[in-house]
């Protein structure tokens, strides 16, 4: 059904109906933001990548280790009015 979904005619077609709808001025900045938008998400996807392997290695300064701390915080007198 959806063979050969994608022709090269049909880009064209799409751009030219951005280009229409956005008009050139419009078109190089939002390139520029979607493009920033990608580097950001790359570097945070990475981020995490890494952040998990420093979890499974049990690396200290982790998430891991300050895990305790925050259980003995929610399981404070304070937060147990009676």
């Amino acid at each position: 059904m959806l063979r050969n979904a994608l022709e090269p005619w049909h880009i064209l077609v799409v751009v030219l109906v951005m280009v229409v709808l956005f008009g050139s001025r419009k078109l190089p900045d939002t390139a520029r933001a979607l493009g920033k938008s990608m580097r950001i998400l790359k570097s945070e996807a990475k981020a995490l990548k890494s952040d998990d392997q420093q979890v499974a290695a049990g690396a200290p300064g982790t998430a891991a280790a300050g895990a305790p701390e925050a259980a003995a915080h929610r399981n404070s007198p304070a937060d147990n009015p009676r």
